[in-house]
């Protein structure tokens, strides 16, 4: 059984990569400091609890495992964050990842399936984004994503590390099967507050920004659920175990959804109604990201299954109604 390595395995995109992984016959290998995920969501292989970049762990995980391959999940992503707090996005987004970058080399592992995103393109020449586009980012957490491409390029033609950059929109969605959904700590990502709204959890939902160039003046975003998401990680590492060079694609549905229409869309999939009041634009959020995923769909067969907003968020409502509390629920308080 090959064994992947998985850091940031126990957040959000982690585990349930770590889900689709084991069903695909490999082992995943969780590194996770516990700081943002859930220890409760790692149940497809071994954990090792420390940083992405402590060389003593690492070397411990490459000593005992077998590791083809390494995904990477454990960058902060919060773009109003990185714009008040940038230097905890440049360390831990950079230079910590440039700390796992020189274990997998020292232990002669070269093969990185990274997670990037479609903040790399800023505000877009036009839509949906390609990956031909130009790439200039407005908020620091696109510049560190975008920075970590440049290095991976760097490092291909310097050290032979490939590497498959995989910029993907607004993830979103929950596990079909229920073992698994969104519980962030503070939640800032629209579809767990919406639905957080529709249960009662949150009284009222703040949208910010009404004056956006949009239909209804607030942001365009574009919804990929987590599975599909998944599916695509996994074609990229074969596409690199089978001795595939280093690419780039978008991870999009092509399709543009407002803040309005999610509530909207979530109040039909719950039957509740949903409070919101407005709040002034967040720094650093472009009016509209919708992208292409043509190039994905084209080489790697990437086939989207759960692609319609409907479908999202019915599964992640699912979850939130059985887990009102996250992965808290159900637990002695």
């Amino acid at each position: 059984m090959s064994e992947i390595l998985v850091v940031g395995g126990a957040g959000y995109i982690g585990s349930h990569m770590c889900k689709y992984l084991h069903g695909k016959g490999l082992l995943p290998v969780v590194l996770d400091n516990l700081s943002l995920g859930h220890k409760e969501s790692v149940k497809w292989g071994p954990l090792y609890e420390g940083e992405l970049d402590d060389p003593k762990v690492l070397a411990e995980i490459f000593k005992n495992h077998d590791i083809k391959a390494v995904m990477h999940f454990a960058a902060f992503c919060y773009v109003g964050e990185s714009v008040t707090e940038p230097l905890k996005y440049y360390q831990n987004n950079i230079a910590a990842t440039l700390g796992l970058l020189s274990s997998m080399l020292e232990h002669g592992v070269k093969k990185m399936i990274f997670s990037s995103s479609c903040a790399t393109y800023g505000e877009p020449d036009r839509l949906p984004i390609s990956e031909g586009q130009s790439q200039q980012p407005i908020n620091p957490y696109g510049r560190t994503k975008l920075m970590m491409e440049q290095i991976l390029d760097d490092l291909d033609a310097a050290n032979g590390l490939n590497s498959v950059c995989l910029r993907y929109f607004n993830a979103a969605g929950a596990d079909p099967e229920g073992e698994l959904g969104e519980d962030h700590d503070p939640e800032t990502h629209l579809i767990p507050l919406v639905l957080s709204a529709a249960l009662g959890v949150l009284k009222k939902l703040t949208v910010f920004g009404k004056d956006y160039p949009t239909a209804d003046g607030t942001c365009v975003r574009d919804y990929i659920h987590i599975n599909d998401l998944a599916q695509a990680h996994h074609l990229a590492l074969l596409h690199l175990l089978d001795g595939g060079k280093s690419k780039k694609y978008n991870l999009g549905n092509g399709s543009g959804y407002s803040i309005l229409d999610v509530i909207q869309t979530a109040s039909r999939v719950s039957g509740r109604e949903i409070k919101y009041s407005f709040a002034d634009r967040r720094a650093g959020d472009p009016a509209v990201l919708v992208g292409s995923a043509e190039k994905a769909i084209r080489e790697l067969g990437w086939k989207p299954e759960f692609n319609s907003l409907e479908t999202i968020l019915q599964t992640a409502w699912d979850w939130h109604v059985n887990n009102p509390d996250g992965f808290g629920s159900g637990k002695s308080k």
